[in-house]
């Protein structure tokens, strides 16, 4: 977070650098006021622009077998570029590489979900799931490995999470 208000600071002061060059060339014709309207708008468009790269960055460090199934855009009336074009601000990834298949009748298999969420500071939490393949039932275990049979989901044959866990 730091180091993201040290990069806005100073895409404020290359932008305010811009403007002064205008007025140089200018001879000082261009009006003062745009010096500061620069700053702002080199300041807010580093703001804008790592806002809607962050689904990119965070899905290019991911490792190998690492599938997005869900994204989550939102459109925040305190962000109004984002009324326009909605930004991912969450999003759910299956490590195929640790899909383990359960013992006992049918085809139930266990894995991790990750959930991401960019806010101030980005979260990740996770969480064990079960997935019966065959009827397509997915349950978050608890902390005892113990299914929560009230969150029981059903899918439907195209989601993407049935595909890539069962595949």
């Amino acid at each position: 977070m730091f180091w993201n208000f040290v990069a806005t600071v100073f895409c404020g002061l290359g932008a305010a650098g811009i403007a002064f060059g205008i007025r140089a060339i200018t001879r000082k014709k261009a009006p003062k006021w745009i010096i500061p309207v620069f700053a702002g708008l080199g300041m807010m468009g580093f703001l804008v622009q790592g806002e809607y790269t962050w689904f990119d960055l965070k899905q290019s460090q991911l490792p190998e077998g690492s599938v997005v199934v869900s994204k989550e855009e939102s459109r925040i009336i305190w962000r109004p570029w984002s009324l326009f074009v909605p930004q991912v601000t969450s999003f759910t990834v299956l490590d195929t590489d640790n899909i383990s298949q359960e013992p006992g009748d049918g085809h139930v298999v266990s894995f991790y979900l990750y959930r991401f969420e960019k806010s101030y500071v980005d979260s990740v939490s996770d969480k064990v799931y079960l997935l019966n393949c065959d009827n397509l039932q997915l349950v978050p275990l608890d902390e005892n490995r113990k299914a929560s049979m009230k969150q029981l989901r059903q899918l439907s044959k195209e989601d993407p999470l049935l595909k890539a866990a069962c595949g």
